[in-house]
């Protein structure tokens, strides 16, 4: 897999499936180049943002925001290997630590605290058939996660199982739809945080 744009253009980095893990699977090219385009397309400000990487895997979306110039990014895996691995592309990179942290922990877990600090852009790309995403959103908005203007990412299979399906209906109203297409097999929405006021 190669980094699309930015500083470490066509840059490789090595991926879960070498690992061997269940249920991982790599963002494809053409969605990680659509969802970053659509990013663009609405005014991201790349060096002032924030991201935050959950269920990152390889880490491959937050290796391509550093590489377009995110001031910072945070991946959540909860696999000890896969862990080590997003370090260890961070190594290759050459990335300072203080760019690039990784979380070895369960997502539930971790979104489960107040947040210390906002993040300006999340992405939530869960193993597919699961039932996480719902509930990360909930405990996104609940603890703070996600800054006022920011931008909320899910990728999901477009097709799911009956009974799998992700039901829109139930997003919390603090989030406004900005992008629900399908490219394939994936399904990529994208929300943005409002400021409500009173």
């Amino acid at each position: 897999m190669r980094i699309l744009a930015g500083e470490f253009r066509g840059r490789k980095l090595k991926t879960v499936e070498a690992l061997k893990i269940d249920g991982y699977r790599p963002a494809m090219s053409k969605v990680r180049e659509a969802l970053f385009s659509m990013l663009e397309a609405r005014g991201i400000d790349w060096a002032s943002t924030r991201a935050l990487d959950l269920f990152a895997g390889s880490g491959s979306l937050a290796f391509e925001s550093l590489s377009r110039g995110a001031r910072d990014a945070l991946c959540v895996e909860s696999n000890p290997k896969a862990a080590a691995l997003i370090q260890e592309n961070a190594r290759l990179l050459g990335l300072e630590q203080q760019r690039l942290q990784v979380a070895n922990q369960d997502v539930g877990r971790f979104l489960g605290r107040k947040a210390l600090a906002s993040h300006d852009l999340i992405f939530i790309d869960p193993p597919y058939g699961s039932d996480y995403v719902l509930p990360c959103i909930k405990a996104i908005l609940k603890q703070n996660w996600l800054s006022e203007q920011g931008f909320l990412t899910i990728e999901l299979e477009s097709r799911p199982a009956p009974g799998k399906g992700f039901n829109m209906d139930k997003v919390p109203s603090e989030l406004t739809l900005e992008v629900d297409r399908n490219y394939g097999q994936t399904r990529v929405v994208i929300w943005t945080k409002q400021t409500h006021t009173p």
